[in-house]
């Protein structure tokens, strides 16, 4: 009868004991944390001028990471593009930023302060060289540009690099040739419809709001940049590893391309950091740049073509340790 009697309350502890062990449990996991906490602190994005891609897609970026990190705060910073961005970094002035593969090979090159330091997040979309004149402008190629005031982006831009490669592969020599002036996108539009400007280069992606504007507002056609820069590019000393061949959509400006399309180079973004910064911070932003893709994308069209079969070639820079973290998270 005991033995029996002892089996009964055996019985009857038993979920007593097992809702004990919920409780400890549930409490083991309460007081002590598992797994990576989540990012935390203020981080500086820097961006480009304020009516360029790089800033827009930084403010709706900005948006998507307060949703999926909100205890981390993100200023934006305004800049000249991707040679600044890469200096701030390696100063220590930003965390985050967006730059040209080009820039990012010529900064490396030039071996300036913390080159080593910088990695790659995510390969963004691809940015393409536009040449813009008046429609009546006598201008049909590069070496029209002769004896001619030619924006050519502001000093610390990704535009100004390209811009001088551009000219001279087209053999101009680019301070001697034409007569340079230095401006960003958010001025050289108006320089040209004031008068101020034959023509003007800008790198970016397509459309821009700036050069659409424009197009709306003055009669204005993009000059053809043919394969054949490319090849020159070599031939002035310059790599063409980072430049493709690209074709700009006819309907990318529609007033200003009267429904032909035109020939440019393009160039691939990166989206940059440097070895210091925290993997799960890091983690965290390389998600919200693949998984809002298409919510930015709406309102930035050259956002609709990050892509995550291609955001992980963002040569020539080594993958930051939480950008790895996450494409291998995500690995079919």
């Amino acid at each position: 009868m005991l033995q029996s009697l002892s089996r009964a309350v055996r019985r009857r502890l038993l979920p007593v004991s097992a809702a004990v062990l919920v409780v400890c449990g549930l409490l083991v996991w309460w007081l002590v944390p598992f797994g990576t906490p989540a990012p935390s602190g203020r981080v500086t994005f820097s961006t480009g001028v304020p009516t360029g891609v790089y800033q827009r897609y930084g403010e709706l970026l900005q948006q998507a990471l307060a949703r999926d990190l909100p205890d981390v705060s993100i200023t934006l910073r305004n800049s000249e593009g991707s040679q600044q961005n890469l200096a701030r970094l390696a100063s220590g002035e930003a965390d985050f930023t967006i730059a040209t593969s080009d820039a990012v090979a010529q900064y490396q090159r030039d071996r300036k302060p913390g080159f080593d330091q910088l990695r790659g997040c995510a390969r963004l979309y691809d940015d393409y060289v536009q040449l813009v004149v008046r429609k009546d402008a006598p201008v049909r190629s590069v070496a029209d540009l002769r004896g001619l005031r030619v924006g050519v982006g502001q000093e610390g831009s990704g535009v100004r690099l390209i811009a001088d490669r551009v000219l001279a592969a087209g053999g101009l020599t680019p301070n001697v040739d034409i007569k340079p002036v230095s401006a960003g996108i958010d001025t050289m539009p108006g320089l040209l419809e004031r008068g101020q400007l034959d023509a003007f280069f800008w790198s970016g992606g397509l459309p821009t709001q700036a050069v659409q504007a424009l197009s709306e507002r003055l009669p204005v056609r993009l000059i053809p940049l043919d394969a054949t820069l490319i090849d020159n590019l070599h031939d002035v000393g310059e790599s063409n590893r980072h430049y493709r061949s690209a074709v700009i959509p006819a309907d990318a400006y529609t007033r200003a391309q009267d429904g032909q399309p035109v020939e440019t180079l393009a160039v691939a973004n990166l989206l940059v950091t440097t070895d210091a910064s925290d993997s799960s911070l890091v983690e965290g932003f390389t998600r919200t740049v693949i998984r809002s893709r298409d919510r930015i994308g709406g309102q930035v069209h050259p956002a609709q073509l990050v892509d995550l079969r291609t955001a992980i070639y963002t040569e020539p820079l080594a993958l930051h340790e939480g950008a790895q973290r996450y494409y291998r998270s995500v690995k079919p």
